[in-house]
């Protein structure tokens, strides 16, 4: 797959365009459709670093963690889909610098290739943690097809796993090994799990959630060190305590792949900044994923998502403009996460809020909470409850409506929320 060619120069004028995506992500992938769909025939290359064809990052952690979902059930595409589109995809294909002036990429396999126009979508890479004994092979980090089954073939010959991290990834991981009847403990940084992402209601019953199942959780936790005993992970140490593991996933949090974008002068700021076109300040460059931070007109903030949603919802808009559209990128952000049989579905933002109406019934394991601001919905989290988290995000998108207006609308699955919660 991965086939070596000597590209040409730049095109001359009256020739066919080509059009590079950097990044053969769920983001790269729906730019290439969709240029091909808006009708560009030029050339069209897609360059990914990994050696598989474009896959689905979600079930790593999730279905194909568990052995539930195939390998061949990952991929985005058949290997005929981008022949039959004439897309140019090369894996093993790693960009090392953009020369803006001639428009010129280089490759790390000493080919260069020239562009008309060119998008960034090369998404994150996993936080490492600054500790001697981190790139032991019984630490692992989970972001790519090879980490998931290197982390699947531990899974099944360990016993204790250490989570070091209680954000989403992490604590889909630690349910995935709980299941598997692995003794697992979580470490996290923050006061509690999912500090960053949503409100102490949800942390408490997704901690609530892995005690149930045998999860030791463990908060304000820093690592401070890890042990070994002929050459195999023993403990992982945070201020005086030990944690037995076999192995530990490490889960705190991904840097964007900004490297490239830095180097050629493009302003960044944890992410390639863009505006709601997705171009850059290279009127011939544009960034769509979670590599991009971008404009956020609903919230009236800078945003860098890492979602599957924002990455195809922003690579859609990104390649229209590519083609000469006017295309803007608005869009309220959502995520979800399945952990056991709780699958968490979130949009918009909750800091901020100054109210919050709770419907649902916890004990059930099936609530939403949504959050207000001086009257108006910013955010929604619900588990097990699809009808609020979708009428929710309906009516984020329409701020603009009255508080009556909105409360009306998040409420329509059933009566007027039950319990209303200041902070």
């Amino acid at each position: 797959m991965n086939r070596q060619v000597n590209f040409p120069p730049h095109a001359p004028e009256g020739a066919a365009l080509c059009y590079v995506i950097v990044g053969a992500g769920q983001a790269g992938v729906q730019a290439a459709i969709t240029l091909r769909e808006q009708g560009f025939s030029g050339r069209l290359v897609v360059l990914g670093e990994e050696p598989q064809a474009p896959y689905m990052r979600p079930p790593l952690s999730k279905k194909f963690l568990s052995k539930e979902l195939v390998e061949d059930r990952l991929f985005l595409r058949p290997l005929s889909f981008y022949a039959q589109n004439q897309i140019d995809l090369r894996t093993r294909a790693q960009v090392t610098r953009i020369d803006r002036g001639p428009r010129t990429l280089h490759l790390q396999d000493g080919q260069s290739l020239a562009y008309d126009k060119l998008l960034i979508a090369t998404g994150s890479r996993p936080r490492a943690l600054s500790l001697p004994g981190q790139a032991h092979p019984d630490i692992l980090h989970l972001r790519t097809l090879d980490e998931s089954k290197a982390l699947q073939s531990r899974l099944a010959t360990s016993k204790r796993l250490v989570v070091i991290g209680g954000g989403y990834l992490g604590l889909e991981i630690a349910a995935t090994a709980a299941m598997a009847g692995m003794e697992v403990t979580v470490l996290e940084r923050g006061k509690r799990l999912l500090e960053r992402v949503t409100t102490p209601i949800i942390s408490q019953h997704m901690h609530d959630a892995h005690s149930k199942q045998g999860v030791k959780v463990q908060c304000d936790m820093t690592v401070t060190g890890l042990t070994f005993d002929h050459d195999r992970l023993q403990s992982v140490e945070c201020s005086g305590q030990s944690y037995p593991a076999d192995i530990a996933i490490v889960a705190v949090g991904a840097i964007p792949n900004d490297d490239i974008a830095r180097q050629a002068g493009i302003p960044c700021d944890d992410g390639i900044l863009v505006d709601e076109a997705a171009r850059t300040s290279d009127p011939l460059i544009f960034a769509a994923g979670d590599c991009a931070r971008h404009p956020n007109a609903l919230f009236s903030r800078q945003v860098r998502l890492e979602s599957v949603q924002n990455a195809m919802d922003q690579a859609t808009v990104a390649a229209m403009n590519m083609m000469g559209h006017n295309a803007i990128y608005r869009r309220v952000p959502w995520f979800w996460s399945q952990q056991y049989d709780l699958k968490l579905q979130s949009a918009g933002f909750f800091d901020g809020h100054d109210e919050i109406q709770e419907q649902g019934d916890k004990s059930k394991d099936s609530f939403a909470l949504f959050y207000y601001r001086k009257g108006s919905l910013i955010g929604v989290d619900a588990i097990n409850s699809p009808a609020h988290y979708l009428s929710a995000r309906k009516s984020i998108a329409a701020r603009g409506e009255l508080a009556t207006v909105l409360r009306n609308a998040v409420s329509s699955p059933q009566q007027i929320p039950t319990q209303t919660t200041h902070s």
